[in-house]
């Protein structure tokens, strides 16, 4: 009874464990790669799948789900012997599944230090500048190089993108100062510029004030000289007209003579600064002369009334 017992008991057991290994239910986002005696059989897709228990077996279960790999912060030196420390992540994807198990050991650490040589080679081959400012041109190229390496492991590449990119510590510093002293340069620069500019202007500004009162005076010149010869001119016209009026007996130029010699006389006696007053020698014949005038003009008249 016993026997019977434990002999049920045990095939119970037996017919679990290999139902157990024989039907397999895959979950979705993966694929189970089956090996039959040790040698690659099939690929289980997610769903219910049947294998045949003790020859076939899973070995290996691979995620077909998006893939991050993200690569750690690494030195590189640029084409011009400067150190950029630069770090990069990569989406990929499991797409055979075979070629993923067979193909290379581990694909995640393949695909981590693929991008990292990659990353060096690229930035390698550029400035420092160049590296700085060109993320698209790096995420392109290392995209480029490291794409059939991962078809040829079963991958297909997704998108990498360059996550980080700077300068080390010590280069960064020796940037900042050259900034520094690039910035007092061109500052410098511009003062030397302003104050010659505003040394031209001022120049420039005297010349033409010199030029305008040269120009000017040179007028004023013109119209002073104008004035003194249409007085000249003036003083002629009236010593001609006097001359004639004497000529010709008029009265007029009598009185004016008499009128200015008095009047000369008078502004020599009115004078503050004169204690003495000078008297022509022949003042006499001189006053005789006026007032014969003065008679003159008064007979002149009293004959024309």
């Amino acid at each position: 009874m016993d026997v019977g017992i434990t002999f049920s008991l045990v095939l119970v057991v037996g017919v679990i464990y290999t139902l157990s290994r024989m039907v397999r239910i895959v979950p979705q986002g993966e694929e189970w790669v089956v090996e039959r005696l040790g040698k690659y059989s099939k690929t289980l897709l997610p769903g219910l799948n049947i294998l045949i228990p003790v020859v076939d077996s899973v070995s290996y279960q691979i995620t077909t789900k998006e893939l991050i790999q993200q690569t750690r912060d690494q030195e590189v030196i640029t084409k011009d012997n400067a150190v950029v420390i630069i770090s990069a992540v990569v989406f990929y994807r499991v797409t055979d599944p075979k070629k993923a198990s067979y193909s290379i050991s581990n694909f995640e650490k393949a695909v981590a230090n693929m991008t990292t040589t990659t990353l060096r080679a690229v930035i390698g081959g550029m400035t420092l500048n160049d590296s700085l400012s060109q993320r698209d041109q790096i995420k392109a190229e290392v995209a480029l190089k490291i794409r059939d390496s991962l078809s040829g492991w079963g991958l297909t590449l997704g998108n990498l993108e360059v996550q980080d990119i700077r300068p080390s510590a010590s280069l960064q510093e020796a940037m900042e100062r050259q900034a520094a002293a690039d910035r007092e340069r061109e500052a410098t620069i511009l003062i030397a510029d302003g104050e010659k500019k505003a040394s031209i202007a001022k120049a420039e500004g005297q010349k033409e004030a010199a030029i305008l009162e040269a120009q000017g005076r040179l007028e004023a010149s013109k119209l002073e000289a104008q004035a003194k010869a249409e007085l000249a001119d003036g003083d002629r016209k009236a010593m001609i007209i006097v001359t004639q009026g004497l000529a010709s007996g008029e009265t007029a130029p009598h009185y004016l003579l008499a009128q200015r010699y008095i009047d000369s006389v008078k502004s020599l006696a009115d004078s503050e600064n004169s204690k003495v007053v000078f008297m022509p020698s022949d003042w006499q014949e001189s006053l005789a002369g006026a007032v014969g005038s003065l008679g003159y003009l008064g007979s002149a008249m009293s004959n024309k009334q």
